[in-house]
């Protein structure tokens, strides 16, 4: 009896293990893993234009109009952005390397609480990685549709610079090279499920490469 009571234990033990891994994996699998450093630098690292590429990737490079506007919105005294700005930089940057991060702000905040912090600390270590380093990147904060619109872009703008501002004074970056930038709910990902969390994220774009604005 002693031994048919082990077995039977042993065998409520394996099932409660069983779903408890299952419940795990089912986890695992609805959220995305954070990109390692290199996988945010290779996806930020702009690809070279060969002859064997169309006219249309190759005109995506920046145009001489297109970095004097980044400049211009860097050395501005007030990041503040009006709606057309918000567009122009989305129109400029549509084409150039990007990549989207989520960094999980505490409800109703954009503070860079400890459950934030390790994904801003990733994404400020490949920023200041050597291969990219002194590329202009644009940081830009959205949310999904929950909630209104003058709400969700106040909170996206103020998301987006305390991430560019946390980067720029631990990693030592030079200010005027990240551009922080809110788009609210006005740019879903994913416009078949304007509440899905892959709305809220942190997106981020090399908007002009440093050796194409040197030339």
């Amino acid at each position: 009896m002693r031994l048919v009571a082990h077995r039977s234990n042993w065998i409520c033990g394996a099932a409660t293990i069983g779903l408890v891994s299952l419940l795990l994996g089912t986890t695992a699998q609805a959220q995305a893993p954070m990109p390692s450093e290199a996988d945010i630098v290779t996806a930020l690292t702009p690809k070279p234009v060969t002859r064997s590429l169309s006219v249309g990737a190759q005109t995506s490079a920046t145009s001489e109009a297109d970095q004097a506007f980044v400049r211009e919105i860097q050395n501005r005294r007030t990041r503040s952005l009006s709606t057309g700005d918000r567009a122009k930089l989305a129109t400029i940057t549509s084409a150039k390397p990007k990549i989207d991060l989520d960094i999980p702000f505490e409800y109703n905040s954009s503070k860079i609480g400890d459950s934030a912090r390790p994904a801003v600390d990733r994404l400020g270590a490949a920023l200041a990685h050597p291969q990219i380093k002194g590329s202009t990147f644009l940081i830009a904060g959205h949310t999904d549709a929950k909630g209104g619109e003058s709400y969700n872009q106040g909170l996206s703008e103020r998301r987006a610079e305390a991430v560019r501002r946390y980067i720029v004074e631990k990693y030592h970056l030079a200010p005027n090279t990240l551009i922080s930038v809110g788009y609210g709910k006005t740019r879903l990902k994913n416009t078949n499920e304007p509440l899905a969390d892959e709305n809220r994220r942190v997106e981020v774009t090399n908007a002009v490469d440093a050796k194409t604005a040197a030339r």
